[in-house]
């Protein structure tokens, strides 16, 4: 499946993208990775998303903790989900995700979801897609959203991001 590329024009059309995404089954077990620039709005795009996922409560920010972890209650299903939200900045060697724990994390069902992956390519497992945010020039909020699918339940969550019959214009 090729990339999907969409201009997200300001942050309720992002709200509305991680609701879209949070429609899926495929959310529950799937691993995404978030790139961009630091200000970019992968920490604005996670917190949406849990949201539309049903975790009340605070939602913090996992950069000084490096991961946060919450249990979803979906509004549309009887099944809770559990979720981790990575945020790999602080790490300067990949050997600390190993020494972690993380792996065992992966492994385990839920959702993941990581920040600043490259930080950790070289041990982490391949994700199921990747959402690239980054801004777009002379429009204050505006941002690209480009995702890519690595596997079939990345290319279920691509499919959920694109499945707005009117979806926002290409970036």
């Amino acid at each position: 499946m090729p990339p999907l590329r969409l201009r997200v024009p300001n942050e309720a059309a992002l709200a509305a993208l991680a609701e879209r995404l949070a429609q899926s089954d495929a959310i529950e077990n799937a691993s995404i990775e978030l790139q961009g620039d630091l200000g970019a709005g992968k920490t604005t795009f996670v917190r949406h998303l849990l949201r539309a996922l049903g975790v009340t409560g605070r939602i913090k920010s996992p950069t000084y903790a490096v991961v946060e972890s919450y249990r979803a209650q979906r509004p549309q299903g009887d099944r809770a989900v559990d979720v981790w939200h990575f945020d790999y900045y602080r790490l300067s060697d990949p050997r600390e995700w190993e020494d972690a724990g993380f792996r065992d994390l992966y492994a385990s069902p839920g959702l993941k979801l990581a920040e600043w992956p490259e930080r950790v390519a070289a041990v982490a497992p391949r994700p199921d897609c990747v959402l690239r945010l980054s801004p777009v020039e002379a429009a204050e909020d505006a941002r690209c959203l480009e995702a890519t699918a690595h596997t079939p339940t990345g290319e279920r969550l691509l499919a959920a991001l694109g499945a707005d019959p009117a979806p926002p214009s290409p970036c």
